[in-house]
C-alpha cells in the first residue's frame, strides 16, 4: 500500500532530517552525508527508501547524484506538501527534533558557502574572456531590461531556461514564473548556477543537465522557453528550434536573445561560436518553420555587436493542422 510505504519511509529520524533538508534546496548525496555526519552508503540506503516511497527524486549529473523532494503531480492529493508542513510544525513542538534540524541548517550554510566559493573561482578563471565579449555589445542591464519589457508583465508560467549558464536569467525571472527549469550541458556551469540560485525556494527551481538538441522533457511541458546568448552555439539551429517547439505548449512563447549577423570571425575560435549571429529574415524563417508566429524583432544597437531579441508564439494545434 502506498500510504503504508509513506509512513514506513518516515519512521526514522535520519529520513525526517533528510526531508527537512530537501525542503530547503536540492542536494548531492555527498552533501547530505556531510550534513548528517554519516557515511555515504548509509545515507544512500535512506535515500533509496525515500525515493521508493515517492517522497524524493534522484537525478544524475555527471558522476554526481542529486536529490530533491518530489513535487505533487497534477491530479494527486497534495500529500507531500502536507508532510512538509507537518515536519515544520513538528520542529516547533519537538525540541529535540528542532535541535537536530538547527544543527543541520548550520552545516547546510557551510555547503552554500562552499558552492559560492567554487563559483567565484570559476568566474575568476574565465573573467577575461567574458569581459572581452561584453565590451562588444550593449550592457547586460540594457539587454535584461529590454527582454523583460518584451515578455510583458504577465506570468511566464513554467519557464525553461536553455543554456542557463550562470543562472542569471532564471534568477531574473523567478518571481514571474510558476516554476523554472534551468538546463545546461556543462557541469561546470550548472555548479555556478546552483550557487547563484540556491537562495530560491527549492520547489520553484530545478537544475537539469541536458543538451538543446534532445531536451529531456515531455511535449508541451512549458509556457515560456528562453535562449539567452545560446543559439549561436548551435550547429543546427533548425533542429534546436524544432526541439524547443516540441516542449512548448500551444500559445506558449519562445524568447531568443542573440547577436545580429556579424563578421567577427575570431568569435568562432575564441568563444566557440558556431554561428556569427542571425539576420532577421533568417531567424523569422527558422521560427516559422519550427511552428512559431514571430513578433517584430527588437534591436539594441549601442555596441559594436547588435543584440537582437526575437519573441514568437507557438501555434496552437488547430492552427498547425490548418497550416
Amino acid at each position: 500500500m502506498r500510504t503504508e510505504a509513506l509512513f514506513r519511509a518516515l519512521a526514522d529520524p535520519t529520513r525526517l532530517r533528510i526531508m527537512r533538508l530537501l525542503g530547503s534546496m536540492e542536494l548531492a548525496v555527498g552533501e547530505i552525508a556531510q550534513v548528517l555526519g554519516q557515511s555515504q552508503p548509509r545515507v544512500s540506503r535512506h535515500i533509496g527508501i525515500l525515493c521508493d516511497a515517492g517522497l524524493a527524486e534522484r537525478r544524475r549529473e555527471g558522476s554526481w547524484i542529486f536529490l530533491r523532494s518530489s513535487t505533487d503531480g497534477d491530479g494527486e492529493q497534495p500529500i507531500r506538501s502536507d508532510i512538509a508542513r507537518l515536519l515544520t510544525r513538528s520542529e516547533g513542538s519537538d525540541p529535540a527534533f528542532a535541535e537536530m534540524c538547527e544543527a543541520d541548517r548550520l552545516k547546510l550554510a557551510e555547503i552554500r558557502q562552499a558552492r559560492e566559493e567554487q563559483a567565484q573561482e570559476y568566474f575568476a578563471s574565465n573573467a577575461h574572456d567574458w569581459d572581452e565579449l561584453r565590451r562588444l555589445h550593449s550592457s547586460d542591464a540594457n539587454v535584461e531590461r529590454a527582454l523583460a519589457d518584451a515578455l510583458g508583465e504577465g506570468s511566464l508560467g513554467r519557464l525553461l531556461d536553455i543554456g542557463t549558464g550562470t543562472g542569471r536569467m532564471a534568477e531574473l525571472f523567478a518571481a514571474r514564473a510558476d516554476h523554472i527549469v534551468a538546463l545546461d550541458k556543462s557541469l561546470a556551469m550548472l555548479r555556478v548556477a546552483r550557487a547563484k540560485l540556491q537562495h530560491l525556494p527549492a520547489e520553484s527551481i530545478e537544475l537539469v543537465q541536458g543538451d538543446f538538441t534532445g531536451l529531456p522533457f515531455a511535449p508541451a511541458s512549458f509556457d515560456t522557453v528562453l535562449f539567452h546568448q545560446v543559439l549561436h552555439f548551435a550547429h543546427s539551429p533548425p533542429a534546436v528550434l524544432y526541439e524547443a517547439a516540441r516542449v512548448t505548449r500551444g500559445g506558449g512563447r519562445v524568447a531568443i536573445v542573440d547577436f545580429a549577423a556579424h563578421q567577427r570571425e575570431e568569435l568562432r575560435q575564441r568563444h566557440a561560436h558556431a554561428r556569427l549571429g542571425f539576420a532577421d529574415e533568417q531567424m523569422l524563417e527558422l521560427l516559422e518553420d519550427a511552428g512559431f508566429v514571430p513578433a517584430k524583432p527588437i534591436s539594441l544597437e549601442d555596441g559594436e555587436l547588435v543584440v537582437k531579441i526575437w519573441i514568437a508564439e507557438r501555434r496552437r494545434a488547430a492552427e498547425r493542422n490548418v497550416g
